[in-house]
């Protein structure tokens, strides 16, 4: 998502889709440690019960394999890489789609957990705010051209979310709750982003 916002918003896409491979494989090797880190004990319980794996194998790994091997394949056919690039606006839309989805699927959750809602709400605006300050902090002590500056603050403000909603969903029950919170943040960080556009280029960093 932060290829699509940072080209809108006048920064280096270019840059940004050459740097993913290292920012995916950095958050697969850290995601494990993110989840013994919260969960203690009971991540490895999961783990030992096949709840994780299969999660992270099945929704993680294998989308990314078969995204790889696309990209192989648009490489030798023309016709297929006319595909793939005419409908390279669809992720947005689509992302937009599975957060209604997986939000109306979850209604009684989340008017159960209305007041735990409300807080994490201020702590996600307030690191928009916080990673688009750091963005540009960063952009003036090393002198960034602007589209540089632009691409490095729509990354920070982005967190790929939806990577830790396979887990989430393979999770007991008693921890339900953390299905509402990552659909929250993604809802947030997609008006976050629509927001960015406008502020970071015009007021933030210009050229």
């Amino acid at each position: 998502m932060v290829y699509q916002f940072a080209h809108l918003g006048g920064g280096d896409s270019t840059r940004a889709i050459a740097a993913a491979p290292l920012l995916l494989l950095a958050q697969l090797v850290m995601l494990p440690v993110y989840v013994w880190w919260f969960m203690g004990e009971l991540a490895i319980e999961l783990t030992a019960s096949s709840h994780l794996l299969p999660a992270f194998f099945g929704l993680i790994v294998t989308p990314l394999v078969l995204a790889w091997l696309t990209e192989r394949l648009a490489m030798r056919h023309v016709a297929l890489k006319g595909i793939i690039d005419e409908l390279g606006w669809l992720p947005i839309p689509l992302l937009a789609l599975v957060v209604l989805l997986i939000a109306g699927s979850q209604a009684n959750l989340v008017i159960d957990s209305g007041t735990l809602l409300w807080r994490v709400l201020v702590v996600f605006v307030l690191y928009l705010v916080i990673a688009a300050t750091i963005g540009r902090l960063l952009s003036q002590v090393f002198r960034l051209p602007p589209a540089t500056g632009r691409t490095l603050t729509f990354s920070f403000g982005t967190r790929n979310s939806f990577v830790m909603l396979p887990l989430a969903l393979s999770l007991p029950e008693a921890w339900s709750a953390t299905i509402v919170v990552i659909v929250l943040q993604s809802l947030v960080e997609l008006f976050g982003m629509v927001a960015f556009l406008r502020w970071v280029p015009g007021h933030l960093i210009r050229c």
